[in-house]
């Protein structure tokens, strides 16, 4: 294929939501039926076959949850998918943004009996901010849940999107029959597969064949019909520049625990989804089919190989062809590289990679240098926008509990700081050199503690700290300018690049603080910006 055919086949997204909506479940359905495995694991089955492709870590699979995004590449139909499973908790939101700066496209997934939850509107934010489509999937519809009417208003009314039904459901909780799929006027009527971890078989019939009509149940096909009168007259036009412009849904309905909708839902996203878009390195826009290679690295994940002990960074291939072993401009250092160490991702899994397009994900291996936002190019001139740390809001002190491990304990730290998911601390005037922590969320440390005992074998204790917010005082700004101005329970500390920052134990003591000291200009990140990060 030429290099425009090549770009135009590439679909990468990411899947979002609040904890426990699906998204870990639907990401395995979406290998099952894309022909990536042959048999679905379960996130929480404890006589699972399989675990999941996507919660490889030995803690995920004890806890049942995503504590990690995670890469999925695959060949469908044609199409060459990028699939991004991202952790839905809260203390995992700094690398679920990082994930959503470097796809196209995202599937929000909604829990049919709860709707619209906090995460999720958390990250639908970060996604109107980037401008990333999204289609939603409504998921247990075959459990109590709202009513399919209900939900598309909730979309509308708080998101702002309109919403547009591509499939609709036949009764739900108990009584759910499978969808009707608006267009094709089909029916899908889905049998139940034990465990739901092969494919559903499918029977499919036309809305014009009264005798298939007919199998619903008359009080389930009553109200059917009027929802799909209410969707003609009232509903919005399918649109498909407004899905691209973030202004329309499409919304898909089913069960991707038991499979009902879910290969819909693929086929639907693969057809509809953006190809890959042009990115901005500064004021410049780079487009997909510039000849030049370029990328950039949004993650980077310590010994995903226990045997190896390397580190992986993720790079989101943006423009121009890649090749094994091309020599590159890492454009933070200005070094030339040779990247000979390239790799196609399936979870922990991977195997080499001799080329990629723009859309695609590598994982680039024997590079020290790397850091979460850097760029790769031949074009020496292109470097893509920074991506912007999340202050911390949760501290504790790291006690090394064995002393005779000392260098397992300090490598075990400097590794896990390379990933930029916890900060290290410095407190100014400190006598005792124990790594003081700060992370998004107390759950990191937890991940830190395991990960040190299990991958490390460098035994730890936490001793958690009371502050909850952070500032950096301006660049330049020296100790001795601080003399005289009072503390209290707050600390001066300095970070890992040398900027002095404040810690406080509380809101209260903040306000307090530039109360008092009004001419002393404060910044919610380390870069000078005076908020926030977007999805903290």
């Amino acid at each position: 294929m030429d290099a425009k055919s090549e770009i135009n086949r590439r679909r990468t997204f990411a899947i979002i939501s609040h904890p426990d909506a699906g998204k870990t479940t639907l990401t395995e359905k979406f290998l099952l039926y894309g022909g990536a495995v042959n048999l679905a694991g379960g996130v929480k089955d404890r006589k699972a076959e399989r675990a999941t492709a996507s919660d490889w870590m030995e803690l995920e699979k004890q806890r049942g949850i995503s504590v990690s995004s995670t890469v999925l590449q695959f060949e469908y139909e044609g199409f060459a998918v990028n699939l991004l499973d991202t952790p839905g908790h809260k203390d995992f939101s700094e690398d679920t943004y990082r994930v959503l700066t470097a796809v196209d496209a995202a599937v929000m997934v909604l829990d049919a009996a709860k709707g619209l939850e906090t995460q999720t509107l958390k990250l639908f934010q970060v996604c109107r901010q980037r401008g990333i489509p999204i289609f939603t999937f409504i998921n247990k519809c075959d459990r109590p849940c709202k009513n399919p009417l209900a939900l598309l208003d909730e979309i509308e009314e708080v998101l702002g999107l309109q919403p547009y039904p591509i499939t609709w459901p036949i009764g739900e909780g108990d009584q759910f029959q499978g969808v009707f799929q608006r267009g094709d006027e089909a029916i899908h009527w889905f049998e139940r597969v034990t465990g739901g971890r092969k494919r559903a078989t499918v029977e499919t019939g036309s809305l014009a064949d009264e005798a298939f009509v007919q199998k619903i149940p008359a009080q389930l096909r009553e109200r059917f019909q009027e929802d799909l009168e209410l969707l003609e007259c009232a509903g919005t036009e399918f649109d498909r520049d407004a899905i691209l412009a973030g202004k329309q849904t499409p919304v898909y309905f089913g069960s991707a625990l038991n499979n009902f909708g879910v290969q819909l839902l693929l086929d639907g996203f693969l057809k509809y989804a953006p190809t890959p878009s042009a990115r901005f390195a500064g004021e410049r826009l780079v487009e997909p089919t510039e000849k030049a290679f370029s990328g950039f690295i949004f993650k980077i994940q310590a010994n995903m190989d226990p045997r190896h002990r390397d580190r992986l960074a993720f790079v989101r291939v943006c423009s121009g062809k890649f090749t094994r072993d091309m020599s590159v401009c890492h454009t933070q250092t200005g070094k030339q590289l040779r990247l000979s160490f390239s790799h196609q991702l399936f979870g922990k899994d991977r195997e080499t990679q001799d080329e990629a397009w723009p859309g695609d994900i590598l994982g680039i291996s024997g590079q020290s240098d790397f850091g979460i936002g850097d760029t790769l190019s031949e074009d020496n001139g292109i470097q893509y926008n920074a991506i912007p740390r999340f202050p911390p809001e949760c501290f504790a002190y790291l006690h090394n509990t064995d002393t005779s491990n000392f260098k397992r304990f300090r490598s075990g730290i400097d590794q896990l700081l390379q990933e930029k998911v916890i900060q290290r601390f410095y407190p100014v005037n400190s006598v005792a050199n124990i790594p003081l922590l700060g992370a998004v969320g107390a759950l990191q440390f937890d991940v830190v503690c395991h990960r040190m005992e299990n991958e490390y074998r460098a035994p730890c204790r936490l001793e958690m700290a009371t502050w909850t917010q952070t500032r950096w005082l301006p660049a330049g700004v020296e100790e001795a300018e601080l003399e005289g101005i009072y503390m209290g329970g707050n600390l001066l500390a300095r970070d890992a690049n040398d900027r002095l920052v404040i810690l406080f134990e509380n809101q209260w003591g903040l306000d307090y603080f530039q109360r008092e000291n009004p001419d002393l200009s404060l910044s919610a990140r380390p870069d000078g910006s005076l908020e926030a990060a977007p999805a903290s």
